[in-house]
């Protein structure tokens, strides 16, 4: 409904104000628009003035224009929401106690060397019914003519040769994987999958006397910092600098370190 009062008349006290009934039906805006122009017209010399067309597209191009900005206002807050969603970290997970991830049809572990995956699969499922396709960078496990259990970009790169793959008890498919690189952790089986939190994930301790010189010494420089890390104390790569600093200082006593560029 409205209420339209005449413009002409407000300031005399014989002029009576008039009601205008109307439903505004979202699909036909122009309808309503019309009832009220007639209702104006009928009531009203208002358009019989020659400025009336010029203050109606005013009156039109205002209000577009408004609608406009506000159009435009709310798309750049949903932009803006969107990104924020997008650049927010997703929140890293405790690992399981294989440093690795239990998900709801699969789970997976490791250590530096090997990435282990198994599948829990129906009572009876023969070896001739699964899938399971291992790349240097691609993994697919699932049965034949079946949407795959895991499938997807591995976070990091595997041996495929190196790689192995069992049904255990007709009952869990079991897969190992050779990393490529056996000096870090992964944070998820897949990219773009959960992550772990890579600093709260334990070396196999009792294990590292089986590991050959060069793995054994990463990984108890690994630990070493993240002792270190967590005590707020330098990690062995600050130390190292720091020594090489002190060598030098004492080679170079009378060199001013305060004008030195660092690269």
């Amino acid at each position: 409904s409205g209420y339209i009062e005449d413009e002409d008349n407000k300031q005399s006290s014989t002029s009576s104000a008039l009601s205008f009934n109307a439903v505004l039906d979202p699909s036909n805006p122009l309808g309503f628009l019309e009832s009220a122009f007639n209702f104006v017209s009928e009531n009203s010399d208002m358009f019989n003035t020659d400025s009336v067309e010029k203050k109606i597209s005013s009156l039109v191009k205002n209000i577009k224009e408004r609608t406009m900005k506000e159009e435009a206002a709310k798309k750049e807050h949903e932009t803006k929401e969107k990104e924020e969603i997008k650049e927010k970290p997703k929140p890293k997970l405790n690992p399981n106690k294989d440093n690795g991830l239990d998900m709801e049809n699969h789970s997976w572990g490791q250590n530096l060397q090997e990435v282990t995956v198994t599948v829990p699969v129906p009572l009876g499922t023969k070896s001739r019914d699964v899938v399971c396709d291992v790349k240097k960078d691609y993994l697919k496990v699932g049965f034949k003519g079946q949407t795959p259990i895991v499938d997807g970009q591995l976070f990091e790169t595997v041996k495929p040769n190196d790689s192995y793959w069992s049904l255990e008890d007709q009952k869990v498919i079991s897969l190992l994987m050779t990393k490529c690189d056996k000096t870090s952790w992964w944070k998820s089986l897949l990219k773009g999958g959960p992550e772990i939190d890579t600093q709260k994930a334990e070396p196999e301790k009792s294990k590292l006397s089986d590991l050959d010189m060069e793995t054994r010494s990463t990984v108890e420089k690994m630990m070493f910092d993240q002792r270190q890390k967590k005590l707020g104390l330098p990690t062995s790569q600050e130390i190292e600098n720091q020594n090489m600093l002190k060598q030098f200082m004492a080679q170079n006593p009378n060199f001013d370190i305060t004008n030195a560029k660092m690269f």
